[in-house]
């Protein structure tokens, strides 16, 4: 029999669907006093563009992209959500969130006793077409769900789906050191810079070995595959507004569409319009996993 607890009819309503534009200070706290494993809630937004202050709360956090693209900064490193991928952030660490445009985020707050099987730094995880359906099924649940019953038993399955889902290269690590914050600043802002790396170097006031040093003592890559990354993340996020491929090469300072496309499958394995319709097409291929969650209901 579940536990009884007792929060306010109105609060746990409020836990079902959100705006993202209109981000509730206590919603946090109230998912991390619901006790339940796995706290899922659906989030949707229209807005040109919206912005989370940092915040943490105990629970781990799941953002699932449905739709659109999420932005977020956790610690020294900058991650990117695109379309049918999800960003997984333990619980306790200080992260922020912004995005543009329509946006539709499923996002599942994991207690820290249902964690123990899941990574334990932030990564971005692909999404299966099983756990796509395990993911949409949830959100439909009360919070405060019977855990001894079939949407319990379905928890538990997410929760084994999830954590054997592969990890995505999808993140952007930042340097703390600040004349390397200098360089990934300026990059940021001007991707489509073509300078070297001992151009860089005489820039940020550093010798061309101390700068390739640092750079791999702190970010564990090379300047050439960070500015890869940057460009990789930088490019998602427009590609999957419906920017085309060529418009993005040139802004990034490729010449044309053809070396921008070399870069990406080097860096994904996969050309873009590949990877964005692999992804795109997951909610489409659910069918086997349709049959299975009738038993749900």
């Amino acid at each position: 029999m579940a536990r009884m607890f007792r929060i306010p009819a109105k609060a746990l309503c409020a836990m079902y669907n959100h705006r993202l534009e209109t981000r509730d200070p206590l919603r946090p706290a109230l998912a991390d006093a619901i006790p339940r494993a796995v706290v899922a809630v659906s989030a949707s937004s229209t807005s040109a563009s919206w912005e989370h202050a940092p915040h943490q709360h105990r629970k781990g956090q799941l953002m699932y992209t449905l739709r659109g693209v999420i932005h977020c900064v956790i610690e020294e490193g900058i991650w990117i959500v695109p379309p049918q991928c999800a960003l997984w952030i333990p619980g306790g660490l200080s992260h922020a969130a912004r995005g543009s445009g329509a946006a539709d985020v499923y996002c599942l707050l994991v207690d820290p006793d249902a964690a123990s099987a899941l990574p334990r730094q932030c990564c971005t995880l692909a999404v299966s077409a099983l756990l796509h359906e395990l993911i949409s099924k949830a959100v439909s649940f009360p919070p405060l769900y019977d855990t001894d019953g079939a949407q319990g038993r379905l928890v538990a399955t997410l929760l084994d789906e999830l954590a054997l889902a592969p990890v995505e290269a999808l993140h952007l690590p930042m340097p703390r050191d600040i004349r390397l914050r200098r360089l990934a600043d300026s990059l940021l802002a001007n991707p489509s810079d073509k300078a070297t790396l001992g151009e860089w170097a005489v820039r940020i006031g550093m010798s061309e070995r101390s700068m390739t040093r640092l750079l791999l003592e702190e970010l564990g890559l090379s300047f050439g595959r960070w500015r890869r990354q940057l460009h990789v993340i930088l490019s998602l996020q427009r590609l999957a507004k419906g920017e085309s491929v060529q418009t993005v090469a040139l802004d990034l300072g490729y010449e044309n569409a053809s070396g921008f496309i070399t870069m990406f499958r080097k860096a994904i394995g996969k050309p873009p319009a590949r990877y964005l319709a692999d992804r795109a097409g997951i909610s489409e291929r659910t069918t086997p996993a349709i049959a299975l969650l009738d038993y749900y209901k």
